[in-house]
């Protein structure tokens, strides 16, 4: 039962925006496994509506997963606690902010609220999956893991450059998360997206457990103009949003300890 559980972990994470659409043959080549197994993963995740067949036998991601995916955000009661905040940010300085959270070793965005400023942020948006080496969403939620997790994500995940400031070796992020746990903040130095700049800082639940992160992006040019007071506000954002969830205070590192 668990291995048929994880072949179907295996099947859904091969539908990608790149590739929305496989066939029976070509997740059966990906797997490594009999074209019979693949075929019937396909035709059961089809039949509960996970995917779904076109004409040409072809699957797709099905509507039963967007359906899903509002339950879930729907009944996580912090989510709308950090949206309240994020509306306020927003309507301070009109820039995009970001509420992530970290999930199988990739930072998933679970809320964008849009600036009202000319530039906008196209390449995120809920649901949106990127690596959490490269974003200052990502170094915040893996700085507060214990290293010995980080190092299977990356071993796992790799750390593909996305742009010439992407931290790409596991020496070079050691020591950027270990400044982050220290600090308390993450920036994001056109490290995910040229001329994008952002501040990203931790919301914790009642248990002092970092859950989410949240961030403020703003182009370059004017990044540098305001860069403390982008900072004092995602901190105090986050702040609130903390103590509405019942944190009281500093937290208690619970993790093994990083390695020096």
């Amino acid at each position: 039962m668990l291995g048929t559980v994880q072949k179907v972990g295996e099947v859904l994470e091969l539908f990608t925006r790149e590739r929305p659409e496989w066939g029976v043959s070509e997740v059966a080549k990906a797997l490594g496994i009999p074209k019979s197994s693949a075929h019937a993963l396909l035709a059961t995740l089809s039949h509960i509506g996970l995917l779904k067949r076109n004409r040409e036998g072809r699957y797709r991601i099905g509507w039963r997963v967007l359906a899903l995916c509002q339950v879930l955000l729907s009944t996580s009661s912090w989510r709308e606690e950090a949206r309240r905040v994020m509306q306020d940010l927003v309507a301070r300085y009109g820039e995009t902010t970001h509420l992530a959270v970290l999930e199988c070793g990739r930072v998933i965005y679970v809320e964008k609220l849009e600036g009202t400023r000319a530039v906008k942020v196209a390449t995120t948006g809920v649901g949106v999956e990127l690596p959490a080496h490269c974003s200052g969403v990502g170094k915040v939620l893996l700085a507060f893991r214990p290293w010995e997790e980080v190092e299977r994500i990356v071993e796992v995940r790799g750390m593909s450059p996305l742009t010439p400031n992407t931290i790409t070796t596991l020496d070079e992020l050691r020591t950027e998360l270990q400044a982050v746990r220290e600090r308390g903040y993450a920036y994001d130095i056109e490290e995910a997206v040229p001329e994008l700049c952002c501040v990203a800082a931790p919301i914790r639940d009642h248990t002092g457990e970092v859950i989410a992160a949240m961030s403020l992006s703003v182009p370059f040019y004017r990044f540098q103009q305001m860069k403390e007071e982008y900072r004092r506000a995602v901190l105090e954002a986050t702040r609130i949003v903390s103590e509405r969830l019942g944190y009281m205070g500093e937290a208690v590192w619970k993790g093994s300890r990083w390695r020096s």
